[in-house]
């Protein structure tokens, strides 16, 4: 019986990296998570990238067909570099590509990290049945990645696919990306975090000070996720708010490309049904008439693993 050919595919985030062994039917053999340094420069993530690497495929690299890389920034493919990531410092631009494909002597494909999580989404998830769709991945920024007849859309050099920097208020919070008022300076993690810490001065009731001890440093997402599935108003406030305030910035780009179908992925999608009903009805309100109908918000099917999964079936598809 003929084995499975085995990818790498990792997942390059501004919080953490992960790094899955994969197959060529999705199915990862073996999965790793760790932190990825990135206050610490590109040298530091480059290493925690090799050290992942080779804690992966230990007793397995003869039978690496590649390495697939989702990386967070605009990304020119042919070289692999890397270029100005938001969440990592520093970088400028980087020839990760290079980089790799010297260190472990194989085929390195590196792809922004939410394209890659659309092609994840596309190959072996909730897009399997699309040939159009918008994907929105939630973490320590806002990704998003545009597939349009079956293929994943780059614009030309890369940088397309953006939609966390979509502005929805012109004179609105300071984003990471230099600019004013993008849709990820208030939905992204760390901007989310604090933005809740200083709304809860007026919320004392809430049970997020006593899931968090009183101690508002320990504050999480999935701690507001929790709070709001336990009733408590302040979360689902945070959490409608979100959702709205996202849907507005994608009834933009739903206008702009007549791509009803959109697929809510990364860690903050899971805050579910009240994240994705309000994304829908904000959608709704702002979309022109003929496409409102269409209006169709899914959660991503992957979940955690459509970043690993895809930058693996880069590989797999490019080969």
């Amino acid at each position: 019986m003929t084995k499975k050919k085995l990818a790498v595919g990792v997942d390059l985030g501004g919080t953490s990296i992960k790094i899955g062994l994969v197959d060529s039917d999705g199915k990862i053999a073996k999965k790793i998570s760790f932190e990825s340094h990135a206050e610490d420069g590109p040298e530091a993530v480059i290493k925690q990238i090799e050290s992942g690497i080779k804690k992966i495929l230990t007793g397995r690299r003869e039978k690496i067909i590649g390495i697939g890389i989702g990386a967070p920034g605009t990304v020119i493919q042919k070289e692999g570099i890397v270029e100005n990531p938001p969440n990592l410092p520093g970088w400028g631009k980087v020839n990760l590509g290079d980089i790799l494909t010297k260190k472990f002597n194989c085929k390195v494909y590196v792809e922004n990290d939410a394209n890659a999580a659309a092609i994840g989404e596309m190959i072996y998830g909730a897009g399997q049945s699309f040939k159009n769709f918008i994907l929105i991945t939630l973490g320590t920024g806002v990704g998003g990645g545009i597939i349009i007849n079956k293929k994943i859309y780059h614009g030309e050099t890369g940088g397309a696919g953006e939609l966390g920097h979509v502005t929805i208020d012109s004179l609105g919070r300071q984003c990471n990306c230099g600019s004013i008022g993008c849709i990820e300076a208030y939905i992204g993690n760390n901007y989310l975090i604090d933005r809740v810490k200083k709304q809860l001065q007026d919320y004392t009731n809430s049970s997020l000070f006593s899931l968090t001890n009183n101690d508002l440093d320990l504050l999480t997402p999935k701690l507001i996720h929790i709070a709001a599935e336990e009733g408590d108003d302040f979360s689902k406030l945070v959490i409608v708010d979100m959702g709205t305030k996202l849907g507005y910035a994608l009834a933009s780009v739903v206008n702009v490309l007549d791509i009803a179908t959109v697929i809510i992925g990364g860690g903050v999608a899971g805050f579910g049904k009240l994240l994705l009903d309000s994304i829908e009805a904000s959608l709704k309100e702002r979309v022109m008439k003929p496409i409102k109908e269409r209006i169709n918000v899914k959660p991503a099917k992957l979940k955690n693993d459509a970043g690993i999964k895809g930058a693996s079936a880069l590989v797999f598809y490019k080969s």
